[in-house]
């Protein structure tokens, strides 16, 4: 579609040229654990936490900001009785280059993964001393950049699109192109499953408004397809005279 609108089109070379311009971020290593959990201290752990090693460089230094999410603090039903799962990630820092060698065989590649979130494990040892005589056999998973080109699709094993504060906006749903809207990590309100859903609800207001929404709710809720039930706020009990 595009291809063929650039050659009549500026509307169309000018959303080409934007696209192009776009850099990627660096990628994401991560630690996928499930680990035995009998005499922790829940009350000293955080479910979700940052962790910055040098606050004397960017965030985007390699191997400088790392995330820990502990999510059976909140929630022990993901998992077994007196166990825990967590992820331990360095959050858009990690090179992808480094990982895509021509020539490099898989136990190179293994040792490289195994490297490289050593940093993870310190990061988790702060709060875990024992933590890899914690973790479950089997329940030990590296993924590295490639992992997210592979699985995730993504360029480079994106985090997401490069666009710096200040210097490039994300843009929003409407294109140069006619009937031509846009959602996704790569423009407003940015990178993440909220923000991307946000997108994906400010392409359909662009599209349809208000009115249409509301029809078109009424309508699904004849249909049965859809219940608000959940959402609607809870009347007050009445209270007596």
């Amino acid at each position: 579609l595009l291809k063929n609108q650039t050659k009549h089109s500026y509307g169309a070379r000018s959303f080409v040229e934007y696209a192009n311009s776009v850099e990627p971020t660096k990628s994401i290593a991560h630690l996928h654990l499930g680990i035995e959990g009998s005499g922790l201290d829940l009350k000293s752990l955080e479910p979700h936490q940052v962790i910055v090693n040098d606050w004397n460089k960017p965030i985007d230094d390699p191997q400088n900001l790392i995330v820990i999410s502990i999510p059976t603090i909140l929630d022990p039903s993901l998992a077994p009785p007196g166990h825990h799962v967590i992820h331990a990630y360095l959050a858009g820092n990690e090179p992808f280059d480094i990982y895509d060698k021509p020539g490099m065989t898989k136990s190179e590649y293994e040792d490289l993964k195994e490297q490289r979130v050593e940093v993870l494990w310190k990061a988790l040892e702060l709060s875990i001393p024992d933590i890899k005589q914690r973790v479950v056999k089997g329940l030990n998973m590296t993924g590295s950049p490639l992992t997210h080109a592979r699985y995730l699709r993504r360029y480079k094993g994106a985090y997401g699109p490069n666009l710096p504060a200040g210097e490039k906006p994300y843009p929003g749903p409407k294109t140069e192109i006619e009937g031509f809207f846009r959602c996704g990590d790569s423009c407003f309100p940015g990178v993440g499953v909220p923000a991307v859903a946000a997108s994906g609800i400010n392409a359909a207001n662009s599209i349809a408004d208000i009115s249409q929404h509301l029809q078109l709710l009424e309508q699904m809720r004849r249909e049965g397809v859809y219940d608000d039930s959940l959402t609607k706020p809870k009347q007050a009990p009445a209270t007596g005279g």
